[in-house]
């Protein structure tokens, strides 16, 4: 029997009528219920590819994978801009006012908020699991479309895991687009994550892990990048835009290398930290901040002030090297009003170092801010006298010429 299945081919053997259209949760469910049932040796489990093709379909029940190498794939990520069409009013004369491509609607009533929950207990853990190439989309927050809020998770990954991959997929319009806990060798790459509440969330621990190479951006109140006791992690090339909480919200992790992206922010605290950070990388990014553009938007925002820093770092041992800060945030906007911005605030630790910094301002700024309770921080060639300020006196300067 072949290991590839069609979600369109696929007959429901406790209900033939039902079609993948108009429940593709209980058709994928019941395919990987064939999968088990077909592969019952230890020695012999090759798993098997499930296959979404171009159209439209309705998730009315979650589905919840617990077999290893299994790939879950469609025929294009179907991307579009849900926001703009629900601020737009009129779009009767639009071409298009839906995702397409491989295009899942995500409309539980099965009482779970998840489309898929990947889980399983006992050993070994799962592996190699794929999700790529279709469109997860939450289709609509209630009752407030520009909330980010509708409790609805596209992928959670709740049990340990090794070696998975998420490639090539489209989230649109969920709460939470991505969640993995226990990863190990994760690679999540060439992504169009956007108008989700969060994109990315790595909970529990992980190591070894990459994400890489993606579109996204989170809603004001949420993470686009969230990392919490991982080791190892690379974030590198991806194009973060707002609106975000944060780009990236490191929680103890620890040697591991945010390098190479684009940072566009309405907000302070486009890099930020909670706990003990060490042995991290920060080097080679572009961050530009700027003010909320479009009106939908104009009233919120993270909560975060101009003293905050556009880099908010809490650890040990971190170096922050070479990135570019483009500041663009008319006088008028600044909070607390009058107060001089902070590019890089060092909020507390010991050992850290910022070197060979560039700043691009329309205003006055603060390069660089040391808190008191920071220790032994080494700043180099990264800003004037002037443009550093220190509220210790437990560190070693190295001033740009002026």
């Amino acid at each position: 029997m072949s290991n590839v299945y069609d979600v369109t081919n696929w007959t429901v053997g406790s209900d033939p009528s039902l079609t993948a259209y108009e429940d593709i949760g209980a058709v994928i469910n019941d395919i990987i219920a064939n999968i088990h049932s077909n592969q019952t040796s230890q020695d012999s489990k090759p798993g098997a590819v499930i296959y979404i093709p171009p159209g439209d379909y309705t998730l009315l029940t979650m589905v919840t994978v617990d077999v290893s190498y299994l790939q879950i794939k469609g025929s294009g990520h179907g991307f579009t801009s849900r926001s703009i069409i629900y601020n737009s009013g009129d779009t009767s004369s639009w071409y298009e006012v839906s995702p397409g491509s491989s295009h899942i609607m995500v409309q539980n009533t099965d009482g779970n908020s998840q489309a898929f929950l990947v889980s399983r207990g006992g050993n070994p853990r799962l592996s190699s699991i794929e999700f790529r190439d279709f469109c997860l989309d939450g289709v609509n927050f209630i009752p407030n479309e520009n909330s980010y809020t509708n409790g609805k998770v596209g992928i959670e990954v709740a049990s340990n895991n090794d070696s998975f991959r998420i490639e090539g997929m489209g989230f649109v319009y969920l709460e939470h687009a991505f969640i993995d806990s226990g990863a190990d060798a994760l690679n999540v790459t060439n992504n169009f994550i956007a108008e989700c509440g969060n994109c990315i969330e790595l909970t529990g621990s992980g190591q070894a892990s990459k994400v890489t190479n993606n579109l996204m951006g989170a809603g004001y109140l949420g993470y686009s990048i969230y990392a919490q006791s991982h080791t190892g992690l690379l974030i590198s090339g991806n194009s973060i835009f707002p609106r975000g909480a944060s780009m990236v919200h490191l929680s103890n992790t620890s040697q591991s290398a945010i390098t190479g992206n684009m940072f566009h922010s309405f907000y302070s605290g486009m890099i930020d930290s909670d706990g003990s950070n060490d042995r991290n990388l920060i080097s080679g990014n572009y961050f530009q901040r700027d003010i909320e553009t479009y009106s939908p938007f104009f009233s919120d925002n993270n909560g975060h002030d101009e003293l905050y820093g556009c880099i908010f770092l809490l650890g040990d041992n971190n170096l922050i090297s070479g990135n570019y800060f483009m500041y663009n945030v008319p006088a008028s906007y600044i909070t607390p009003s009058g107060a001089t911005p902070t590019i890089i605030l060092v909020k507390g630790g010991n050992a850290n170092q910022v070197s060979g910094i560039y700043v691009y301002s329309n205003v006055g700024v603060n390069n660089i801010v040391l808190d008191a309770s920071t220790t032994s921080t080494l700043i180099l060639d990264s800003g004037t006298s002037s443009q550093i300020l220190a509220y210790t006196s437990d560190y070693t300067v190295r001033y740009t010429p002026s």
